[in-house]
């Protein structure tokens, strides 16, 4: 089942001097299973779109289906689940740490979802497990001791500690350095491939889209400008650059390349694809390689 976002439009401060529109007549759907890039510029509207999903905003005006439920309709068990399905990761997460301990923060969600302390303590390993924080050295450390990229590790360990069958990630990587950065990302496409989760990345950086995501939606001041396959969305250059966005580098430089005479194919998504792409057009042209 899918996550169906309905004709949202969202207006901060309604009826008052400074109110704004967030978000203006959206509509997307998200498949089980996918994984999904919604991209724009500063005040685009994603960070607003993405805190609809489980009900953190409510829509001025449309609906969010989650799994066929309207999580805004109705205040009841089948809606809490439903919201609780959507596990989100804000922007700089180590920044909501709060508990004394690492086990506490991370154990912190399925407590209150109401599992078993032996479930509490499964859940928790797993979790440290899987963000490559040693269970025994690092439980009973406070998460205010450890290293930036330690802290955010955390963070993420205890949503995954939720086990939420749709993951949000807003700017994951932002502030990370390179190693740091790929690290993370990593991670997330095996939460992807190998957990089978579906996973929806807030970015502005077109480079991580162009390898991670099944699909892309680009937003411009509040609206819905394209959604599609990378593929296909990276042909809009201008629609790219209204957004205030730089299409990946590898396509920058084959567009470059094609400037300067040869006739290569433009749309690839990763350095290899660039490489064939280079390699046919010189075969072409009669060259041997």
């Amino acid at each position: 089942m899918p996550i169906e976002v309905k004709n949202i439009s969202h207006i901060y401060m309604e009826n008052t001097p400074y109110e704004k529109k967030a978000l203006n007549n959206v509509s997307l759907t998200i498949n089980e299973g996918e994984f999904v890039a919604i991209a724009g510029h500063t005040g685009s509207g994603k960070s607003t779109l993405m805190q609809h999903f489980n009900g953190l905003l409510n829509p001025t005006k449309g609906e969010v289906f989650i799994d066929g439920i309207d999580i805004n309709k109705k205040k009841d068990k089948k809606t809490l689940n439903a919201r609780r399905s959507v596990g989100m990761v804000f922007q700089y997460p180590e920044q909501q740490l709060f508990e004394e301990s690492i086990f506490a923060d991370i154990a912190f969600g399925p407590r209150n979802f109401g599992c078993s302390e032996d479930e509490v303590k499964q859940r928790v390993k797993e979790a440290m497990d899987f963000v490559e924080l040693d269970y025994e050295e690092y439980k009973d450390k406070s998460p205010f001791l450890l290293s930036g990229g330690q802290m955010r590790r955390v963070a993420i360990a205890g949503i995954i500690a939720l086990k939420p069958k749709y993951l949000v990630l807003d700017e994951p990587t932002a502030g990370l350095d390179p190693r740091l950065k790929q690290n993370l990302l990593q991670k997330v496409k095996k939460l992807h491939q190998k957990e089978k989760m579906t996973i929806i990345m807030v970015s502005h950086n077109m480079d991580d889209i162009a390898l991670l995501a099944d699909k892309v939606a680009i937003m411009r001041q509040g609206k819905l400008m394209i959604y599609g396959e990378p593929r296909e969305v990276f042909t809009h250059k201008d629609v790219i650059e209204q957004a205030g966005l730089l299409e990946p580098e590898v396509m920058q430089l084959l567009r470059k390349i094609k400037e300067y005479g040869l006739d290569v194919d433009i749309n690839a998504l990763n350095k290899q694809e660039a490489l064939n792409n280079i390699l046919v057009a010189l075969r072409k042209r009669g060259i041997k390689c």
